[in-house]
């Protein structure tokens, strides 16, 4: 899948990864349990996107988040613990 333009967004401790493709948004949203660490507890992709990487996409960016923020993740969500599992490069960030 091509780059994709993936937009964060907090409110309090309540926070959001989306992204649009056409014409349908997908999201991953999580909580920030303390400055340092966050817990993803939802990722939802539409139907029409399923199996286009979007899914991936979000997970992979909230791992650069992470890196870039110096935070962990607690993946609640099963889809990003399934992710974090088949990808062990993200043990660095991500408490499976």
């Amino acid at each position: 899948m091509a780059d994709m333009d993936i937009l964060g967004a907090e409110n309090g401790s309540h926070g959001r990864y989306s992204v649009t493709v056409d014409g349908h948004e997908a999201e991953m949203t999580y909580s920030r349990a303390s400055p340092h660490l966050v817990i993803v507890d939802h990722t939802a992709v539409p139907d029409a996107l399923r199996g286009r990487g979007v899914g991936q996409a979000l997970a992979l960016h909230a791992v650069e988040q992470a890196r870039a923020g110096g935070w962990k993740i607690i993946p609640l969500c099963p889809f990003m613990r399934a992710q974090a599992v088949r990808h062990p490069e993200w043990n660095d960030v991500v408490n499976v």
